[in-house]
């Protein structure tokens, strides 16, 4: 089979060649077809401008020039940047580089001929360009008009050596290249065959022809992934027996009586989702995903409550031993003065309390524990284990929540949580082999926050609006991307350390009589544990940390989160960590400070603090090649969960025959055609 023959067998791929690809996880011809062009990277060389003809009305253009100049300066706040001048035969424009950009551009050659898209206003003496993006480009490029594709590189590699074969690939290919979609659905659904898919994602005939290529691709991937989730349930089934529990009885009733607040209309949804699941005799396997503060823990509060009134037992797992405490106390607030036994199980405990713990469990005189990974190991052993419960759910594999499940006799019901929102159609391909319960907005109680951003110039205003909270009574959290001062960093060189913000804070506050105190993952639980207890009893006033307190820190009388460097930080991050002061009833407020003031994460993150907004966001800022994150292995290669599972394509065959004998088979590409629809695609 050609396709899996070694790039070596065409034309000029040699030992070093072949080696280069090898970076760019190229290895057989059939690599080097499904290593598809940069995300939007197409040159339309009929739609290249001159620098005489780009207008300066501060909108994104594309044009063709050649390095003449590289320098570097400081602007009027002292904030350093990259300037590349570069020339066409009609004038001259400067390029901008500011921030990681710099290196890029510093690295330019003068004569090197360049495609330039970015932002183009007028300047002192030429034209202005912001928001830069280049790719170097061969000298005798642009000489053919037509689309032709930019690829990534590495080492010596040239566009010209992938394009020159990725053609010679293509060659082959239109002999016998087989198709991956039953023929059924690509007839269905009119999309391209995969031969003229591939041609016109490499080399298009027209944007319409490329449009049309890109959904043809994105809808197999995502039609094979769900085809593989369906699979890998299908293969993993649990064939014991389901654990059927009753309808609501006294104990969830006094539990949902018994609460400071009413349910929303989104929580009690999810509950009945999450009650009528329990009650069926086959298994539950369901994601709860609500945005951070959206009142997740009640409603498995609930769930446990249901397991133990039938006369059972629940656990909840989470990642750290943090938020199995925060979990343990509030779990214990709302179950404890009914009579439930709750027990916490950590890594750090004792051995004599471990001991103990396990032998009231193994015997059934505890109902439900709050445990990390440690409930995992092999000597913890229930007595009628009917609910698990895992909270950050993408912390732990799938391997780590069956073998939770694995400890009950019978298949346990399993509810896993998540605080990272993702679009629902996105959610029915990640989590196919599980059922969605989506709740969405908040608590009445819980008010948005206020997200602003600052620069470093404006600390003075950041400082004063800190004051006057802690003056009020109120608590801050400052968070930085370092623990200890790098200066052998260059990303991270112009970021304060924790022990640097805490002695510059301590420094600025001294006359006010605060106190402040550091939070970082280097200190033992113990450690961290004592200082988050100081925190919550407002001991301490002002919490500098790092992100370790992105989950499990809840203290409701804190109100001002900086977060230093914010530009460092993922959208997800940023969020979870804005998180932390919408516990309370008081007005709240997120502060970015930033040296980087045209930062998409940071311009997201000031729009909205609806996390299902920023999500949808994040994969525009991101785009489809980091979509799948941690199911795709890189934007270009086939999804993982496929690889795995090679029968996948045999099973989408099998899968599509029978879902058209159900019926179903129209529904089933309703949603995919709509997955391939959304705008992120």
């Amino acid at each position: 089979m050609w396709w899996k023959e070694p790039v070596t067998t065409l034309k000029g791929v040699g030992v070093k060649k072949a080696a280069e690809l090898a970076a760019l996880n190229i290895f057989s011809v059939g690599d080097l077809l499904e290593f598809y062009p940069r995300q939007g990277a197409y040159l339309d060389y009929a739609k290249l401008k001159t620098i005489k003809e780009l207008d300066v009305d501060n909108s994104k253009q594309i044009f063709k020039a050649t390095v003449y100049q590289v320098k570097n300066g400081y602007g009027a706040s002292r904030r350093s940047y990259t300037s590349v001048t570069v020339r066409d035969e009609t004038g001259y424009a400067t390029l901008y580089f500011f921030g990681g950009q710099r290196y890029k551009a510093q690295k330019l050659k003068p004569d090197t001929m360049l495609q330039i898209t970015g932002r183009v206003r007028q300047g002192r003496t030429t034209k202005s360009v912001s928001e830069v993006d280049v790719q170097p480009l061969e000298q005798d490029e642009g000489k053919t008009p037509g689309i032709v594709p930019v690829y990534a590189l590495s080492g010596n590699l040239t566009q010209k050596n992938l394009r020159t074969w990725v053609s010679e690939a293509l060659r082959l290919a239109a002999k016998d290249l087989p198709e991956s979609l039953p023929a059924k659905v690509v007839s269905q659904c009119n999309l391209p065959d995969r031969y003229t898919a591939l041609k016109n994602i490499h080399f298009p005939e027209s944007w319409e022809a490329l449009r049309r290529a890109k959904q043809r691709f994105v809808f197999e991937e995502l039609f094979l992934l769900q085809c593989g989730l369906l699979y890998y349930r299908q293969q993993s089934h649990d064939n014991r027996e389901g654990i059927k529990h009753a309808a609501d009885g006294a104990l969830v009733k006094d539990v949902m009586q018994g609460l400071p607040f009413e349910l929303t209309a989104a929580q009690q949804q999810a509950w009945r989702e999450i009650s009528l699941d329990m009650q069926d005799k086959k298994p539950m396997h369901r994601i709860l995903q609500g945005d951070v503060g959206s009142g997740k823990t009640v409603i498995s509060a609930l769930a446990l409550a249901k397991a133990v009134e039938n006369g059972y037992q629940g656990c909840i797992m989470v990642p750290t031993e943090i938020l199995a405490a925060q979990h343990f106390e509030t779990l214990e607030q709302y179950l404890q003065p009914y009579g439930v036994r709750i027990a916490l199980l950590t890594g750090g405990m004792r051995a004599k309390a471990r001991r103990e713990l396990l032998l009231n469990l193994e015997l059934g005189l505890v109902d439900m524990v709050v445990g990390t990974h440690a409930l995992l190991e092999e000597d913890v052993r229930f007595a009628n284990l009917s609910l698990t419960v895992t909270d950050e759910q993408h912390r732990f594999g799938v391997e780590q929540r069956a073998r939770l499940s694995n400890k009950s006799a019978n298949a346990p019901d399993v509810l896993v949580m998540t605080a990272t929102p993702i679009p629902r159609t996105l959610a029915l391909t990640v989590y196919g082999d599980l059922d969605i319960s989506v709740m969405k907005g908040r608590p009445p109680q819980r008010k948005p926050v206020r997200t602003l951003c600052y620069t470093d110039e404006r600390r003075r205003e950041v400082y004063a609006g800190l004051v006057r909270q802690v003056q009020a009574g109120r608590q801050a959290y400052v968070i930085c991307p370092l623990i200890e001062e790098n200066t052998n960093s260059e990303l991270m060189k112009d970021c304060l350390s924790v022990m640097e913000t805490k002695d510059h804070y301590d420094r600025l506050l001294h006359n006010f009589g605060f106190r402040s105190e550091v939070l970082t993952g280097k200190m033992s639980e113990k450690e961290m544990l004592a200082v988050l207890d100081d925190f919550k009893n407002n001991k301490i006033q002002i919490l500098i940390s790092t992100t370790v307190v992105e989950v499990g820190v809840n203290n409701p009388n804190a109100t001002v989160i900086v977060i230093q460097n914010a530009e460092r930080f993922g959208l997800s991050s940023l969020h979870q960590l804005r998180g932390r002061v919408r516990r309370g009833s008081y007005e709240p407020y997120c502060i970015l400070q930033s040296k980087d003031t045209n930062n998409e994460r940071i311009d997201a993150m000031c729009q909205t603090d609806n996390g299902f907004e920023l999500s949808k966001l994040d994969l525009q800022i991101r785009k489809t090649g980091d979509i799948l994150g941690t199911i795709q292995s890189g934007s270009n290669r086939y999804i993982e969960l496929i690889q795995n599972y090679p029968n996948s394509y045999k099973y989408a065959e099998k899968l599509t025959e029978e879902l058209d004998k159900r019926g179903e088979l129209d529904q089933f590409l309703k949603t995919m055609d709509e997955i391939k629809g959304t705008e992120v695609f």
